[in-house]
C-alpha cells in the first residue's frame, strides 16, 4: 500500500513538472485526473474507495507540501511565464489526485488477478 501511494506520488509530481515545463493548462489535468477517480470507483471494490480517498488526503502532510511547493515554485521561476503561486500548490494538486488513482487501479488489478485465478482452478477441476 505505501509502495502504491508512493507510485501515485511519484507519478502526480512527474507529470505536474511536466505540465509546468510545457506550460498546459492546469484545469484540464485536474478535471481529467477526477473524471478517472469518479470512473474507477464505479468499478473498485466497495471497501477500498474510503482508504484510497484517505491516500489522497495522507499525501498532504506537514514535509510533503513545503518539498513539493517549493519544486513547483523553483521550478516555475525559472521557466519564463510561469505563475509560481499556481504552479507551486497546482504541484501539491497532483501529488493528491495521483495517490487516488494508484491505489484503486490497485484494487481492480488485484481484483481482476484473483478472478481470473479462481476461474483458472474452476476450469482445471472441470
Amino acid at each position: 500500500m505505501r509502495l502504491t501511494v508512493a507510485l501515485g506520488v511519484a507519478i502526480g509530481i512527474s507529470l505536474g513538472s511536466y505540465r509546468i515545463v510545457t506550460g498546459l493548462p492546469i484545469h484540464w489535468f485536474i478535471i481529467v485526473g477526477y473524471i478517472v477517480v469518479i470512473i474507477q470507483t464505479f468499478y473498485s471494490p466497495k471497501l477500498i474507495i474510503p482508504l484510497a480517498y484517505d491516500s489522497g488526503g495522507v499525501t498532504t502532510s506537514t514535509v510533503t507540501v513545503p518539498l513539493v511547493t517549493a519544486l513547483g515554485l523553483g521550478l516555475a521561476s525559472k521557466v519564463p511565464g510561469r505563475s509560481e503561486l499556481i504552479d507551486g500548490f497546482g504541484l501539491i494538486a497532483f501529488a493528491s489526485l495521483f495517490p487516488i488513482i494508484a491505489v484503486l487501479a490497485y484494487a481492480q488489478i488485484t481484483e481482476y488477478l484473483i478472478y481470473r485465478r479462481k476461474n483458472m482452478k474452476e476450469q482445471e477441476n472441470t
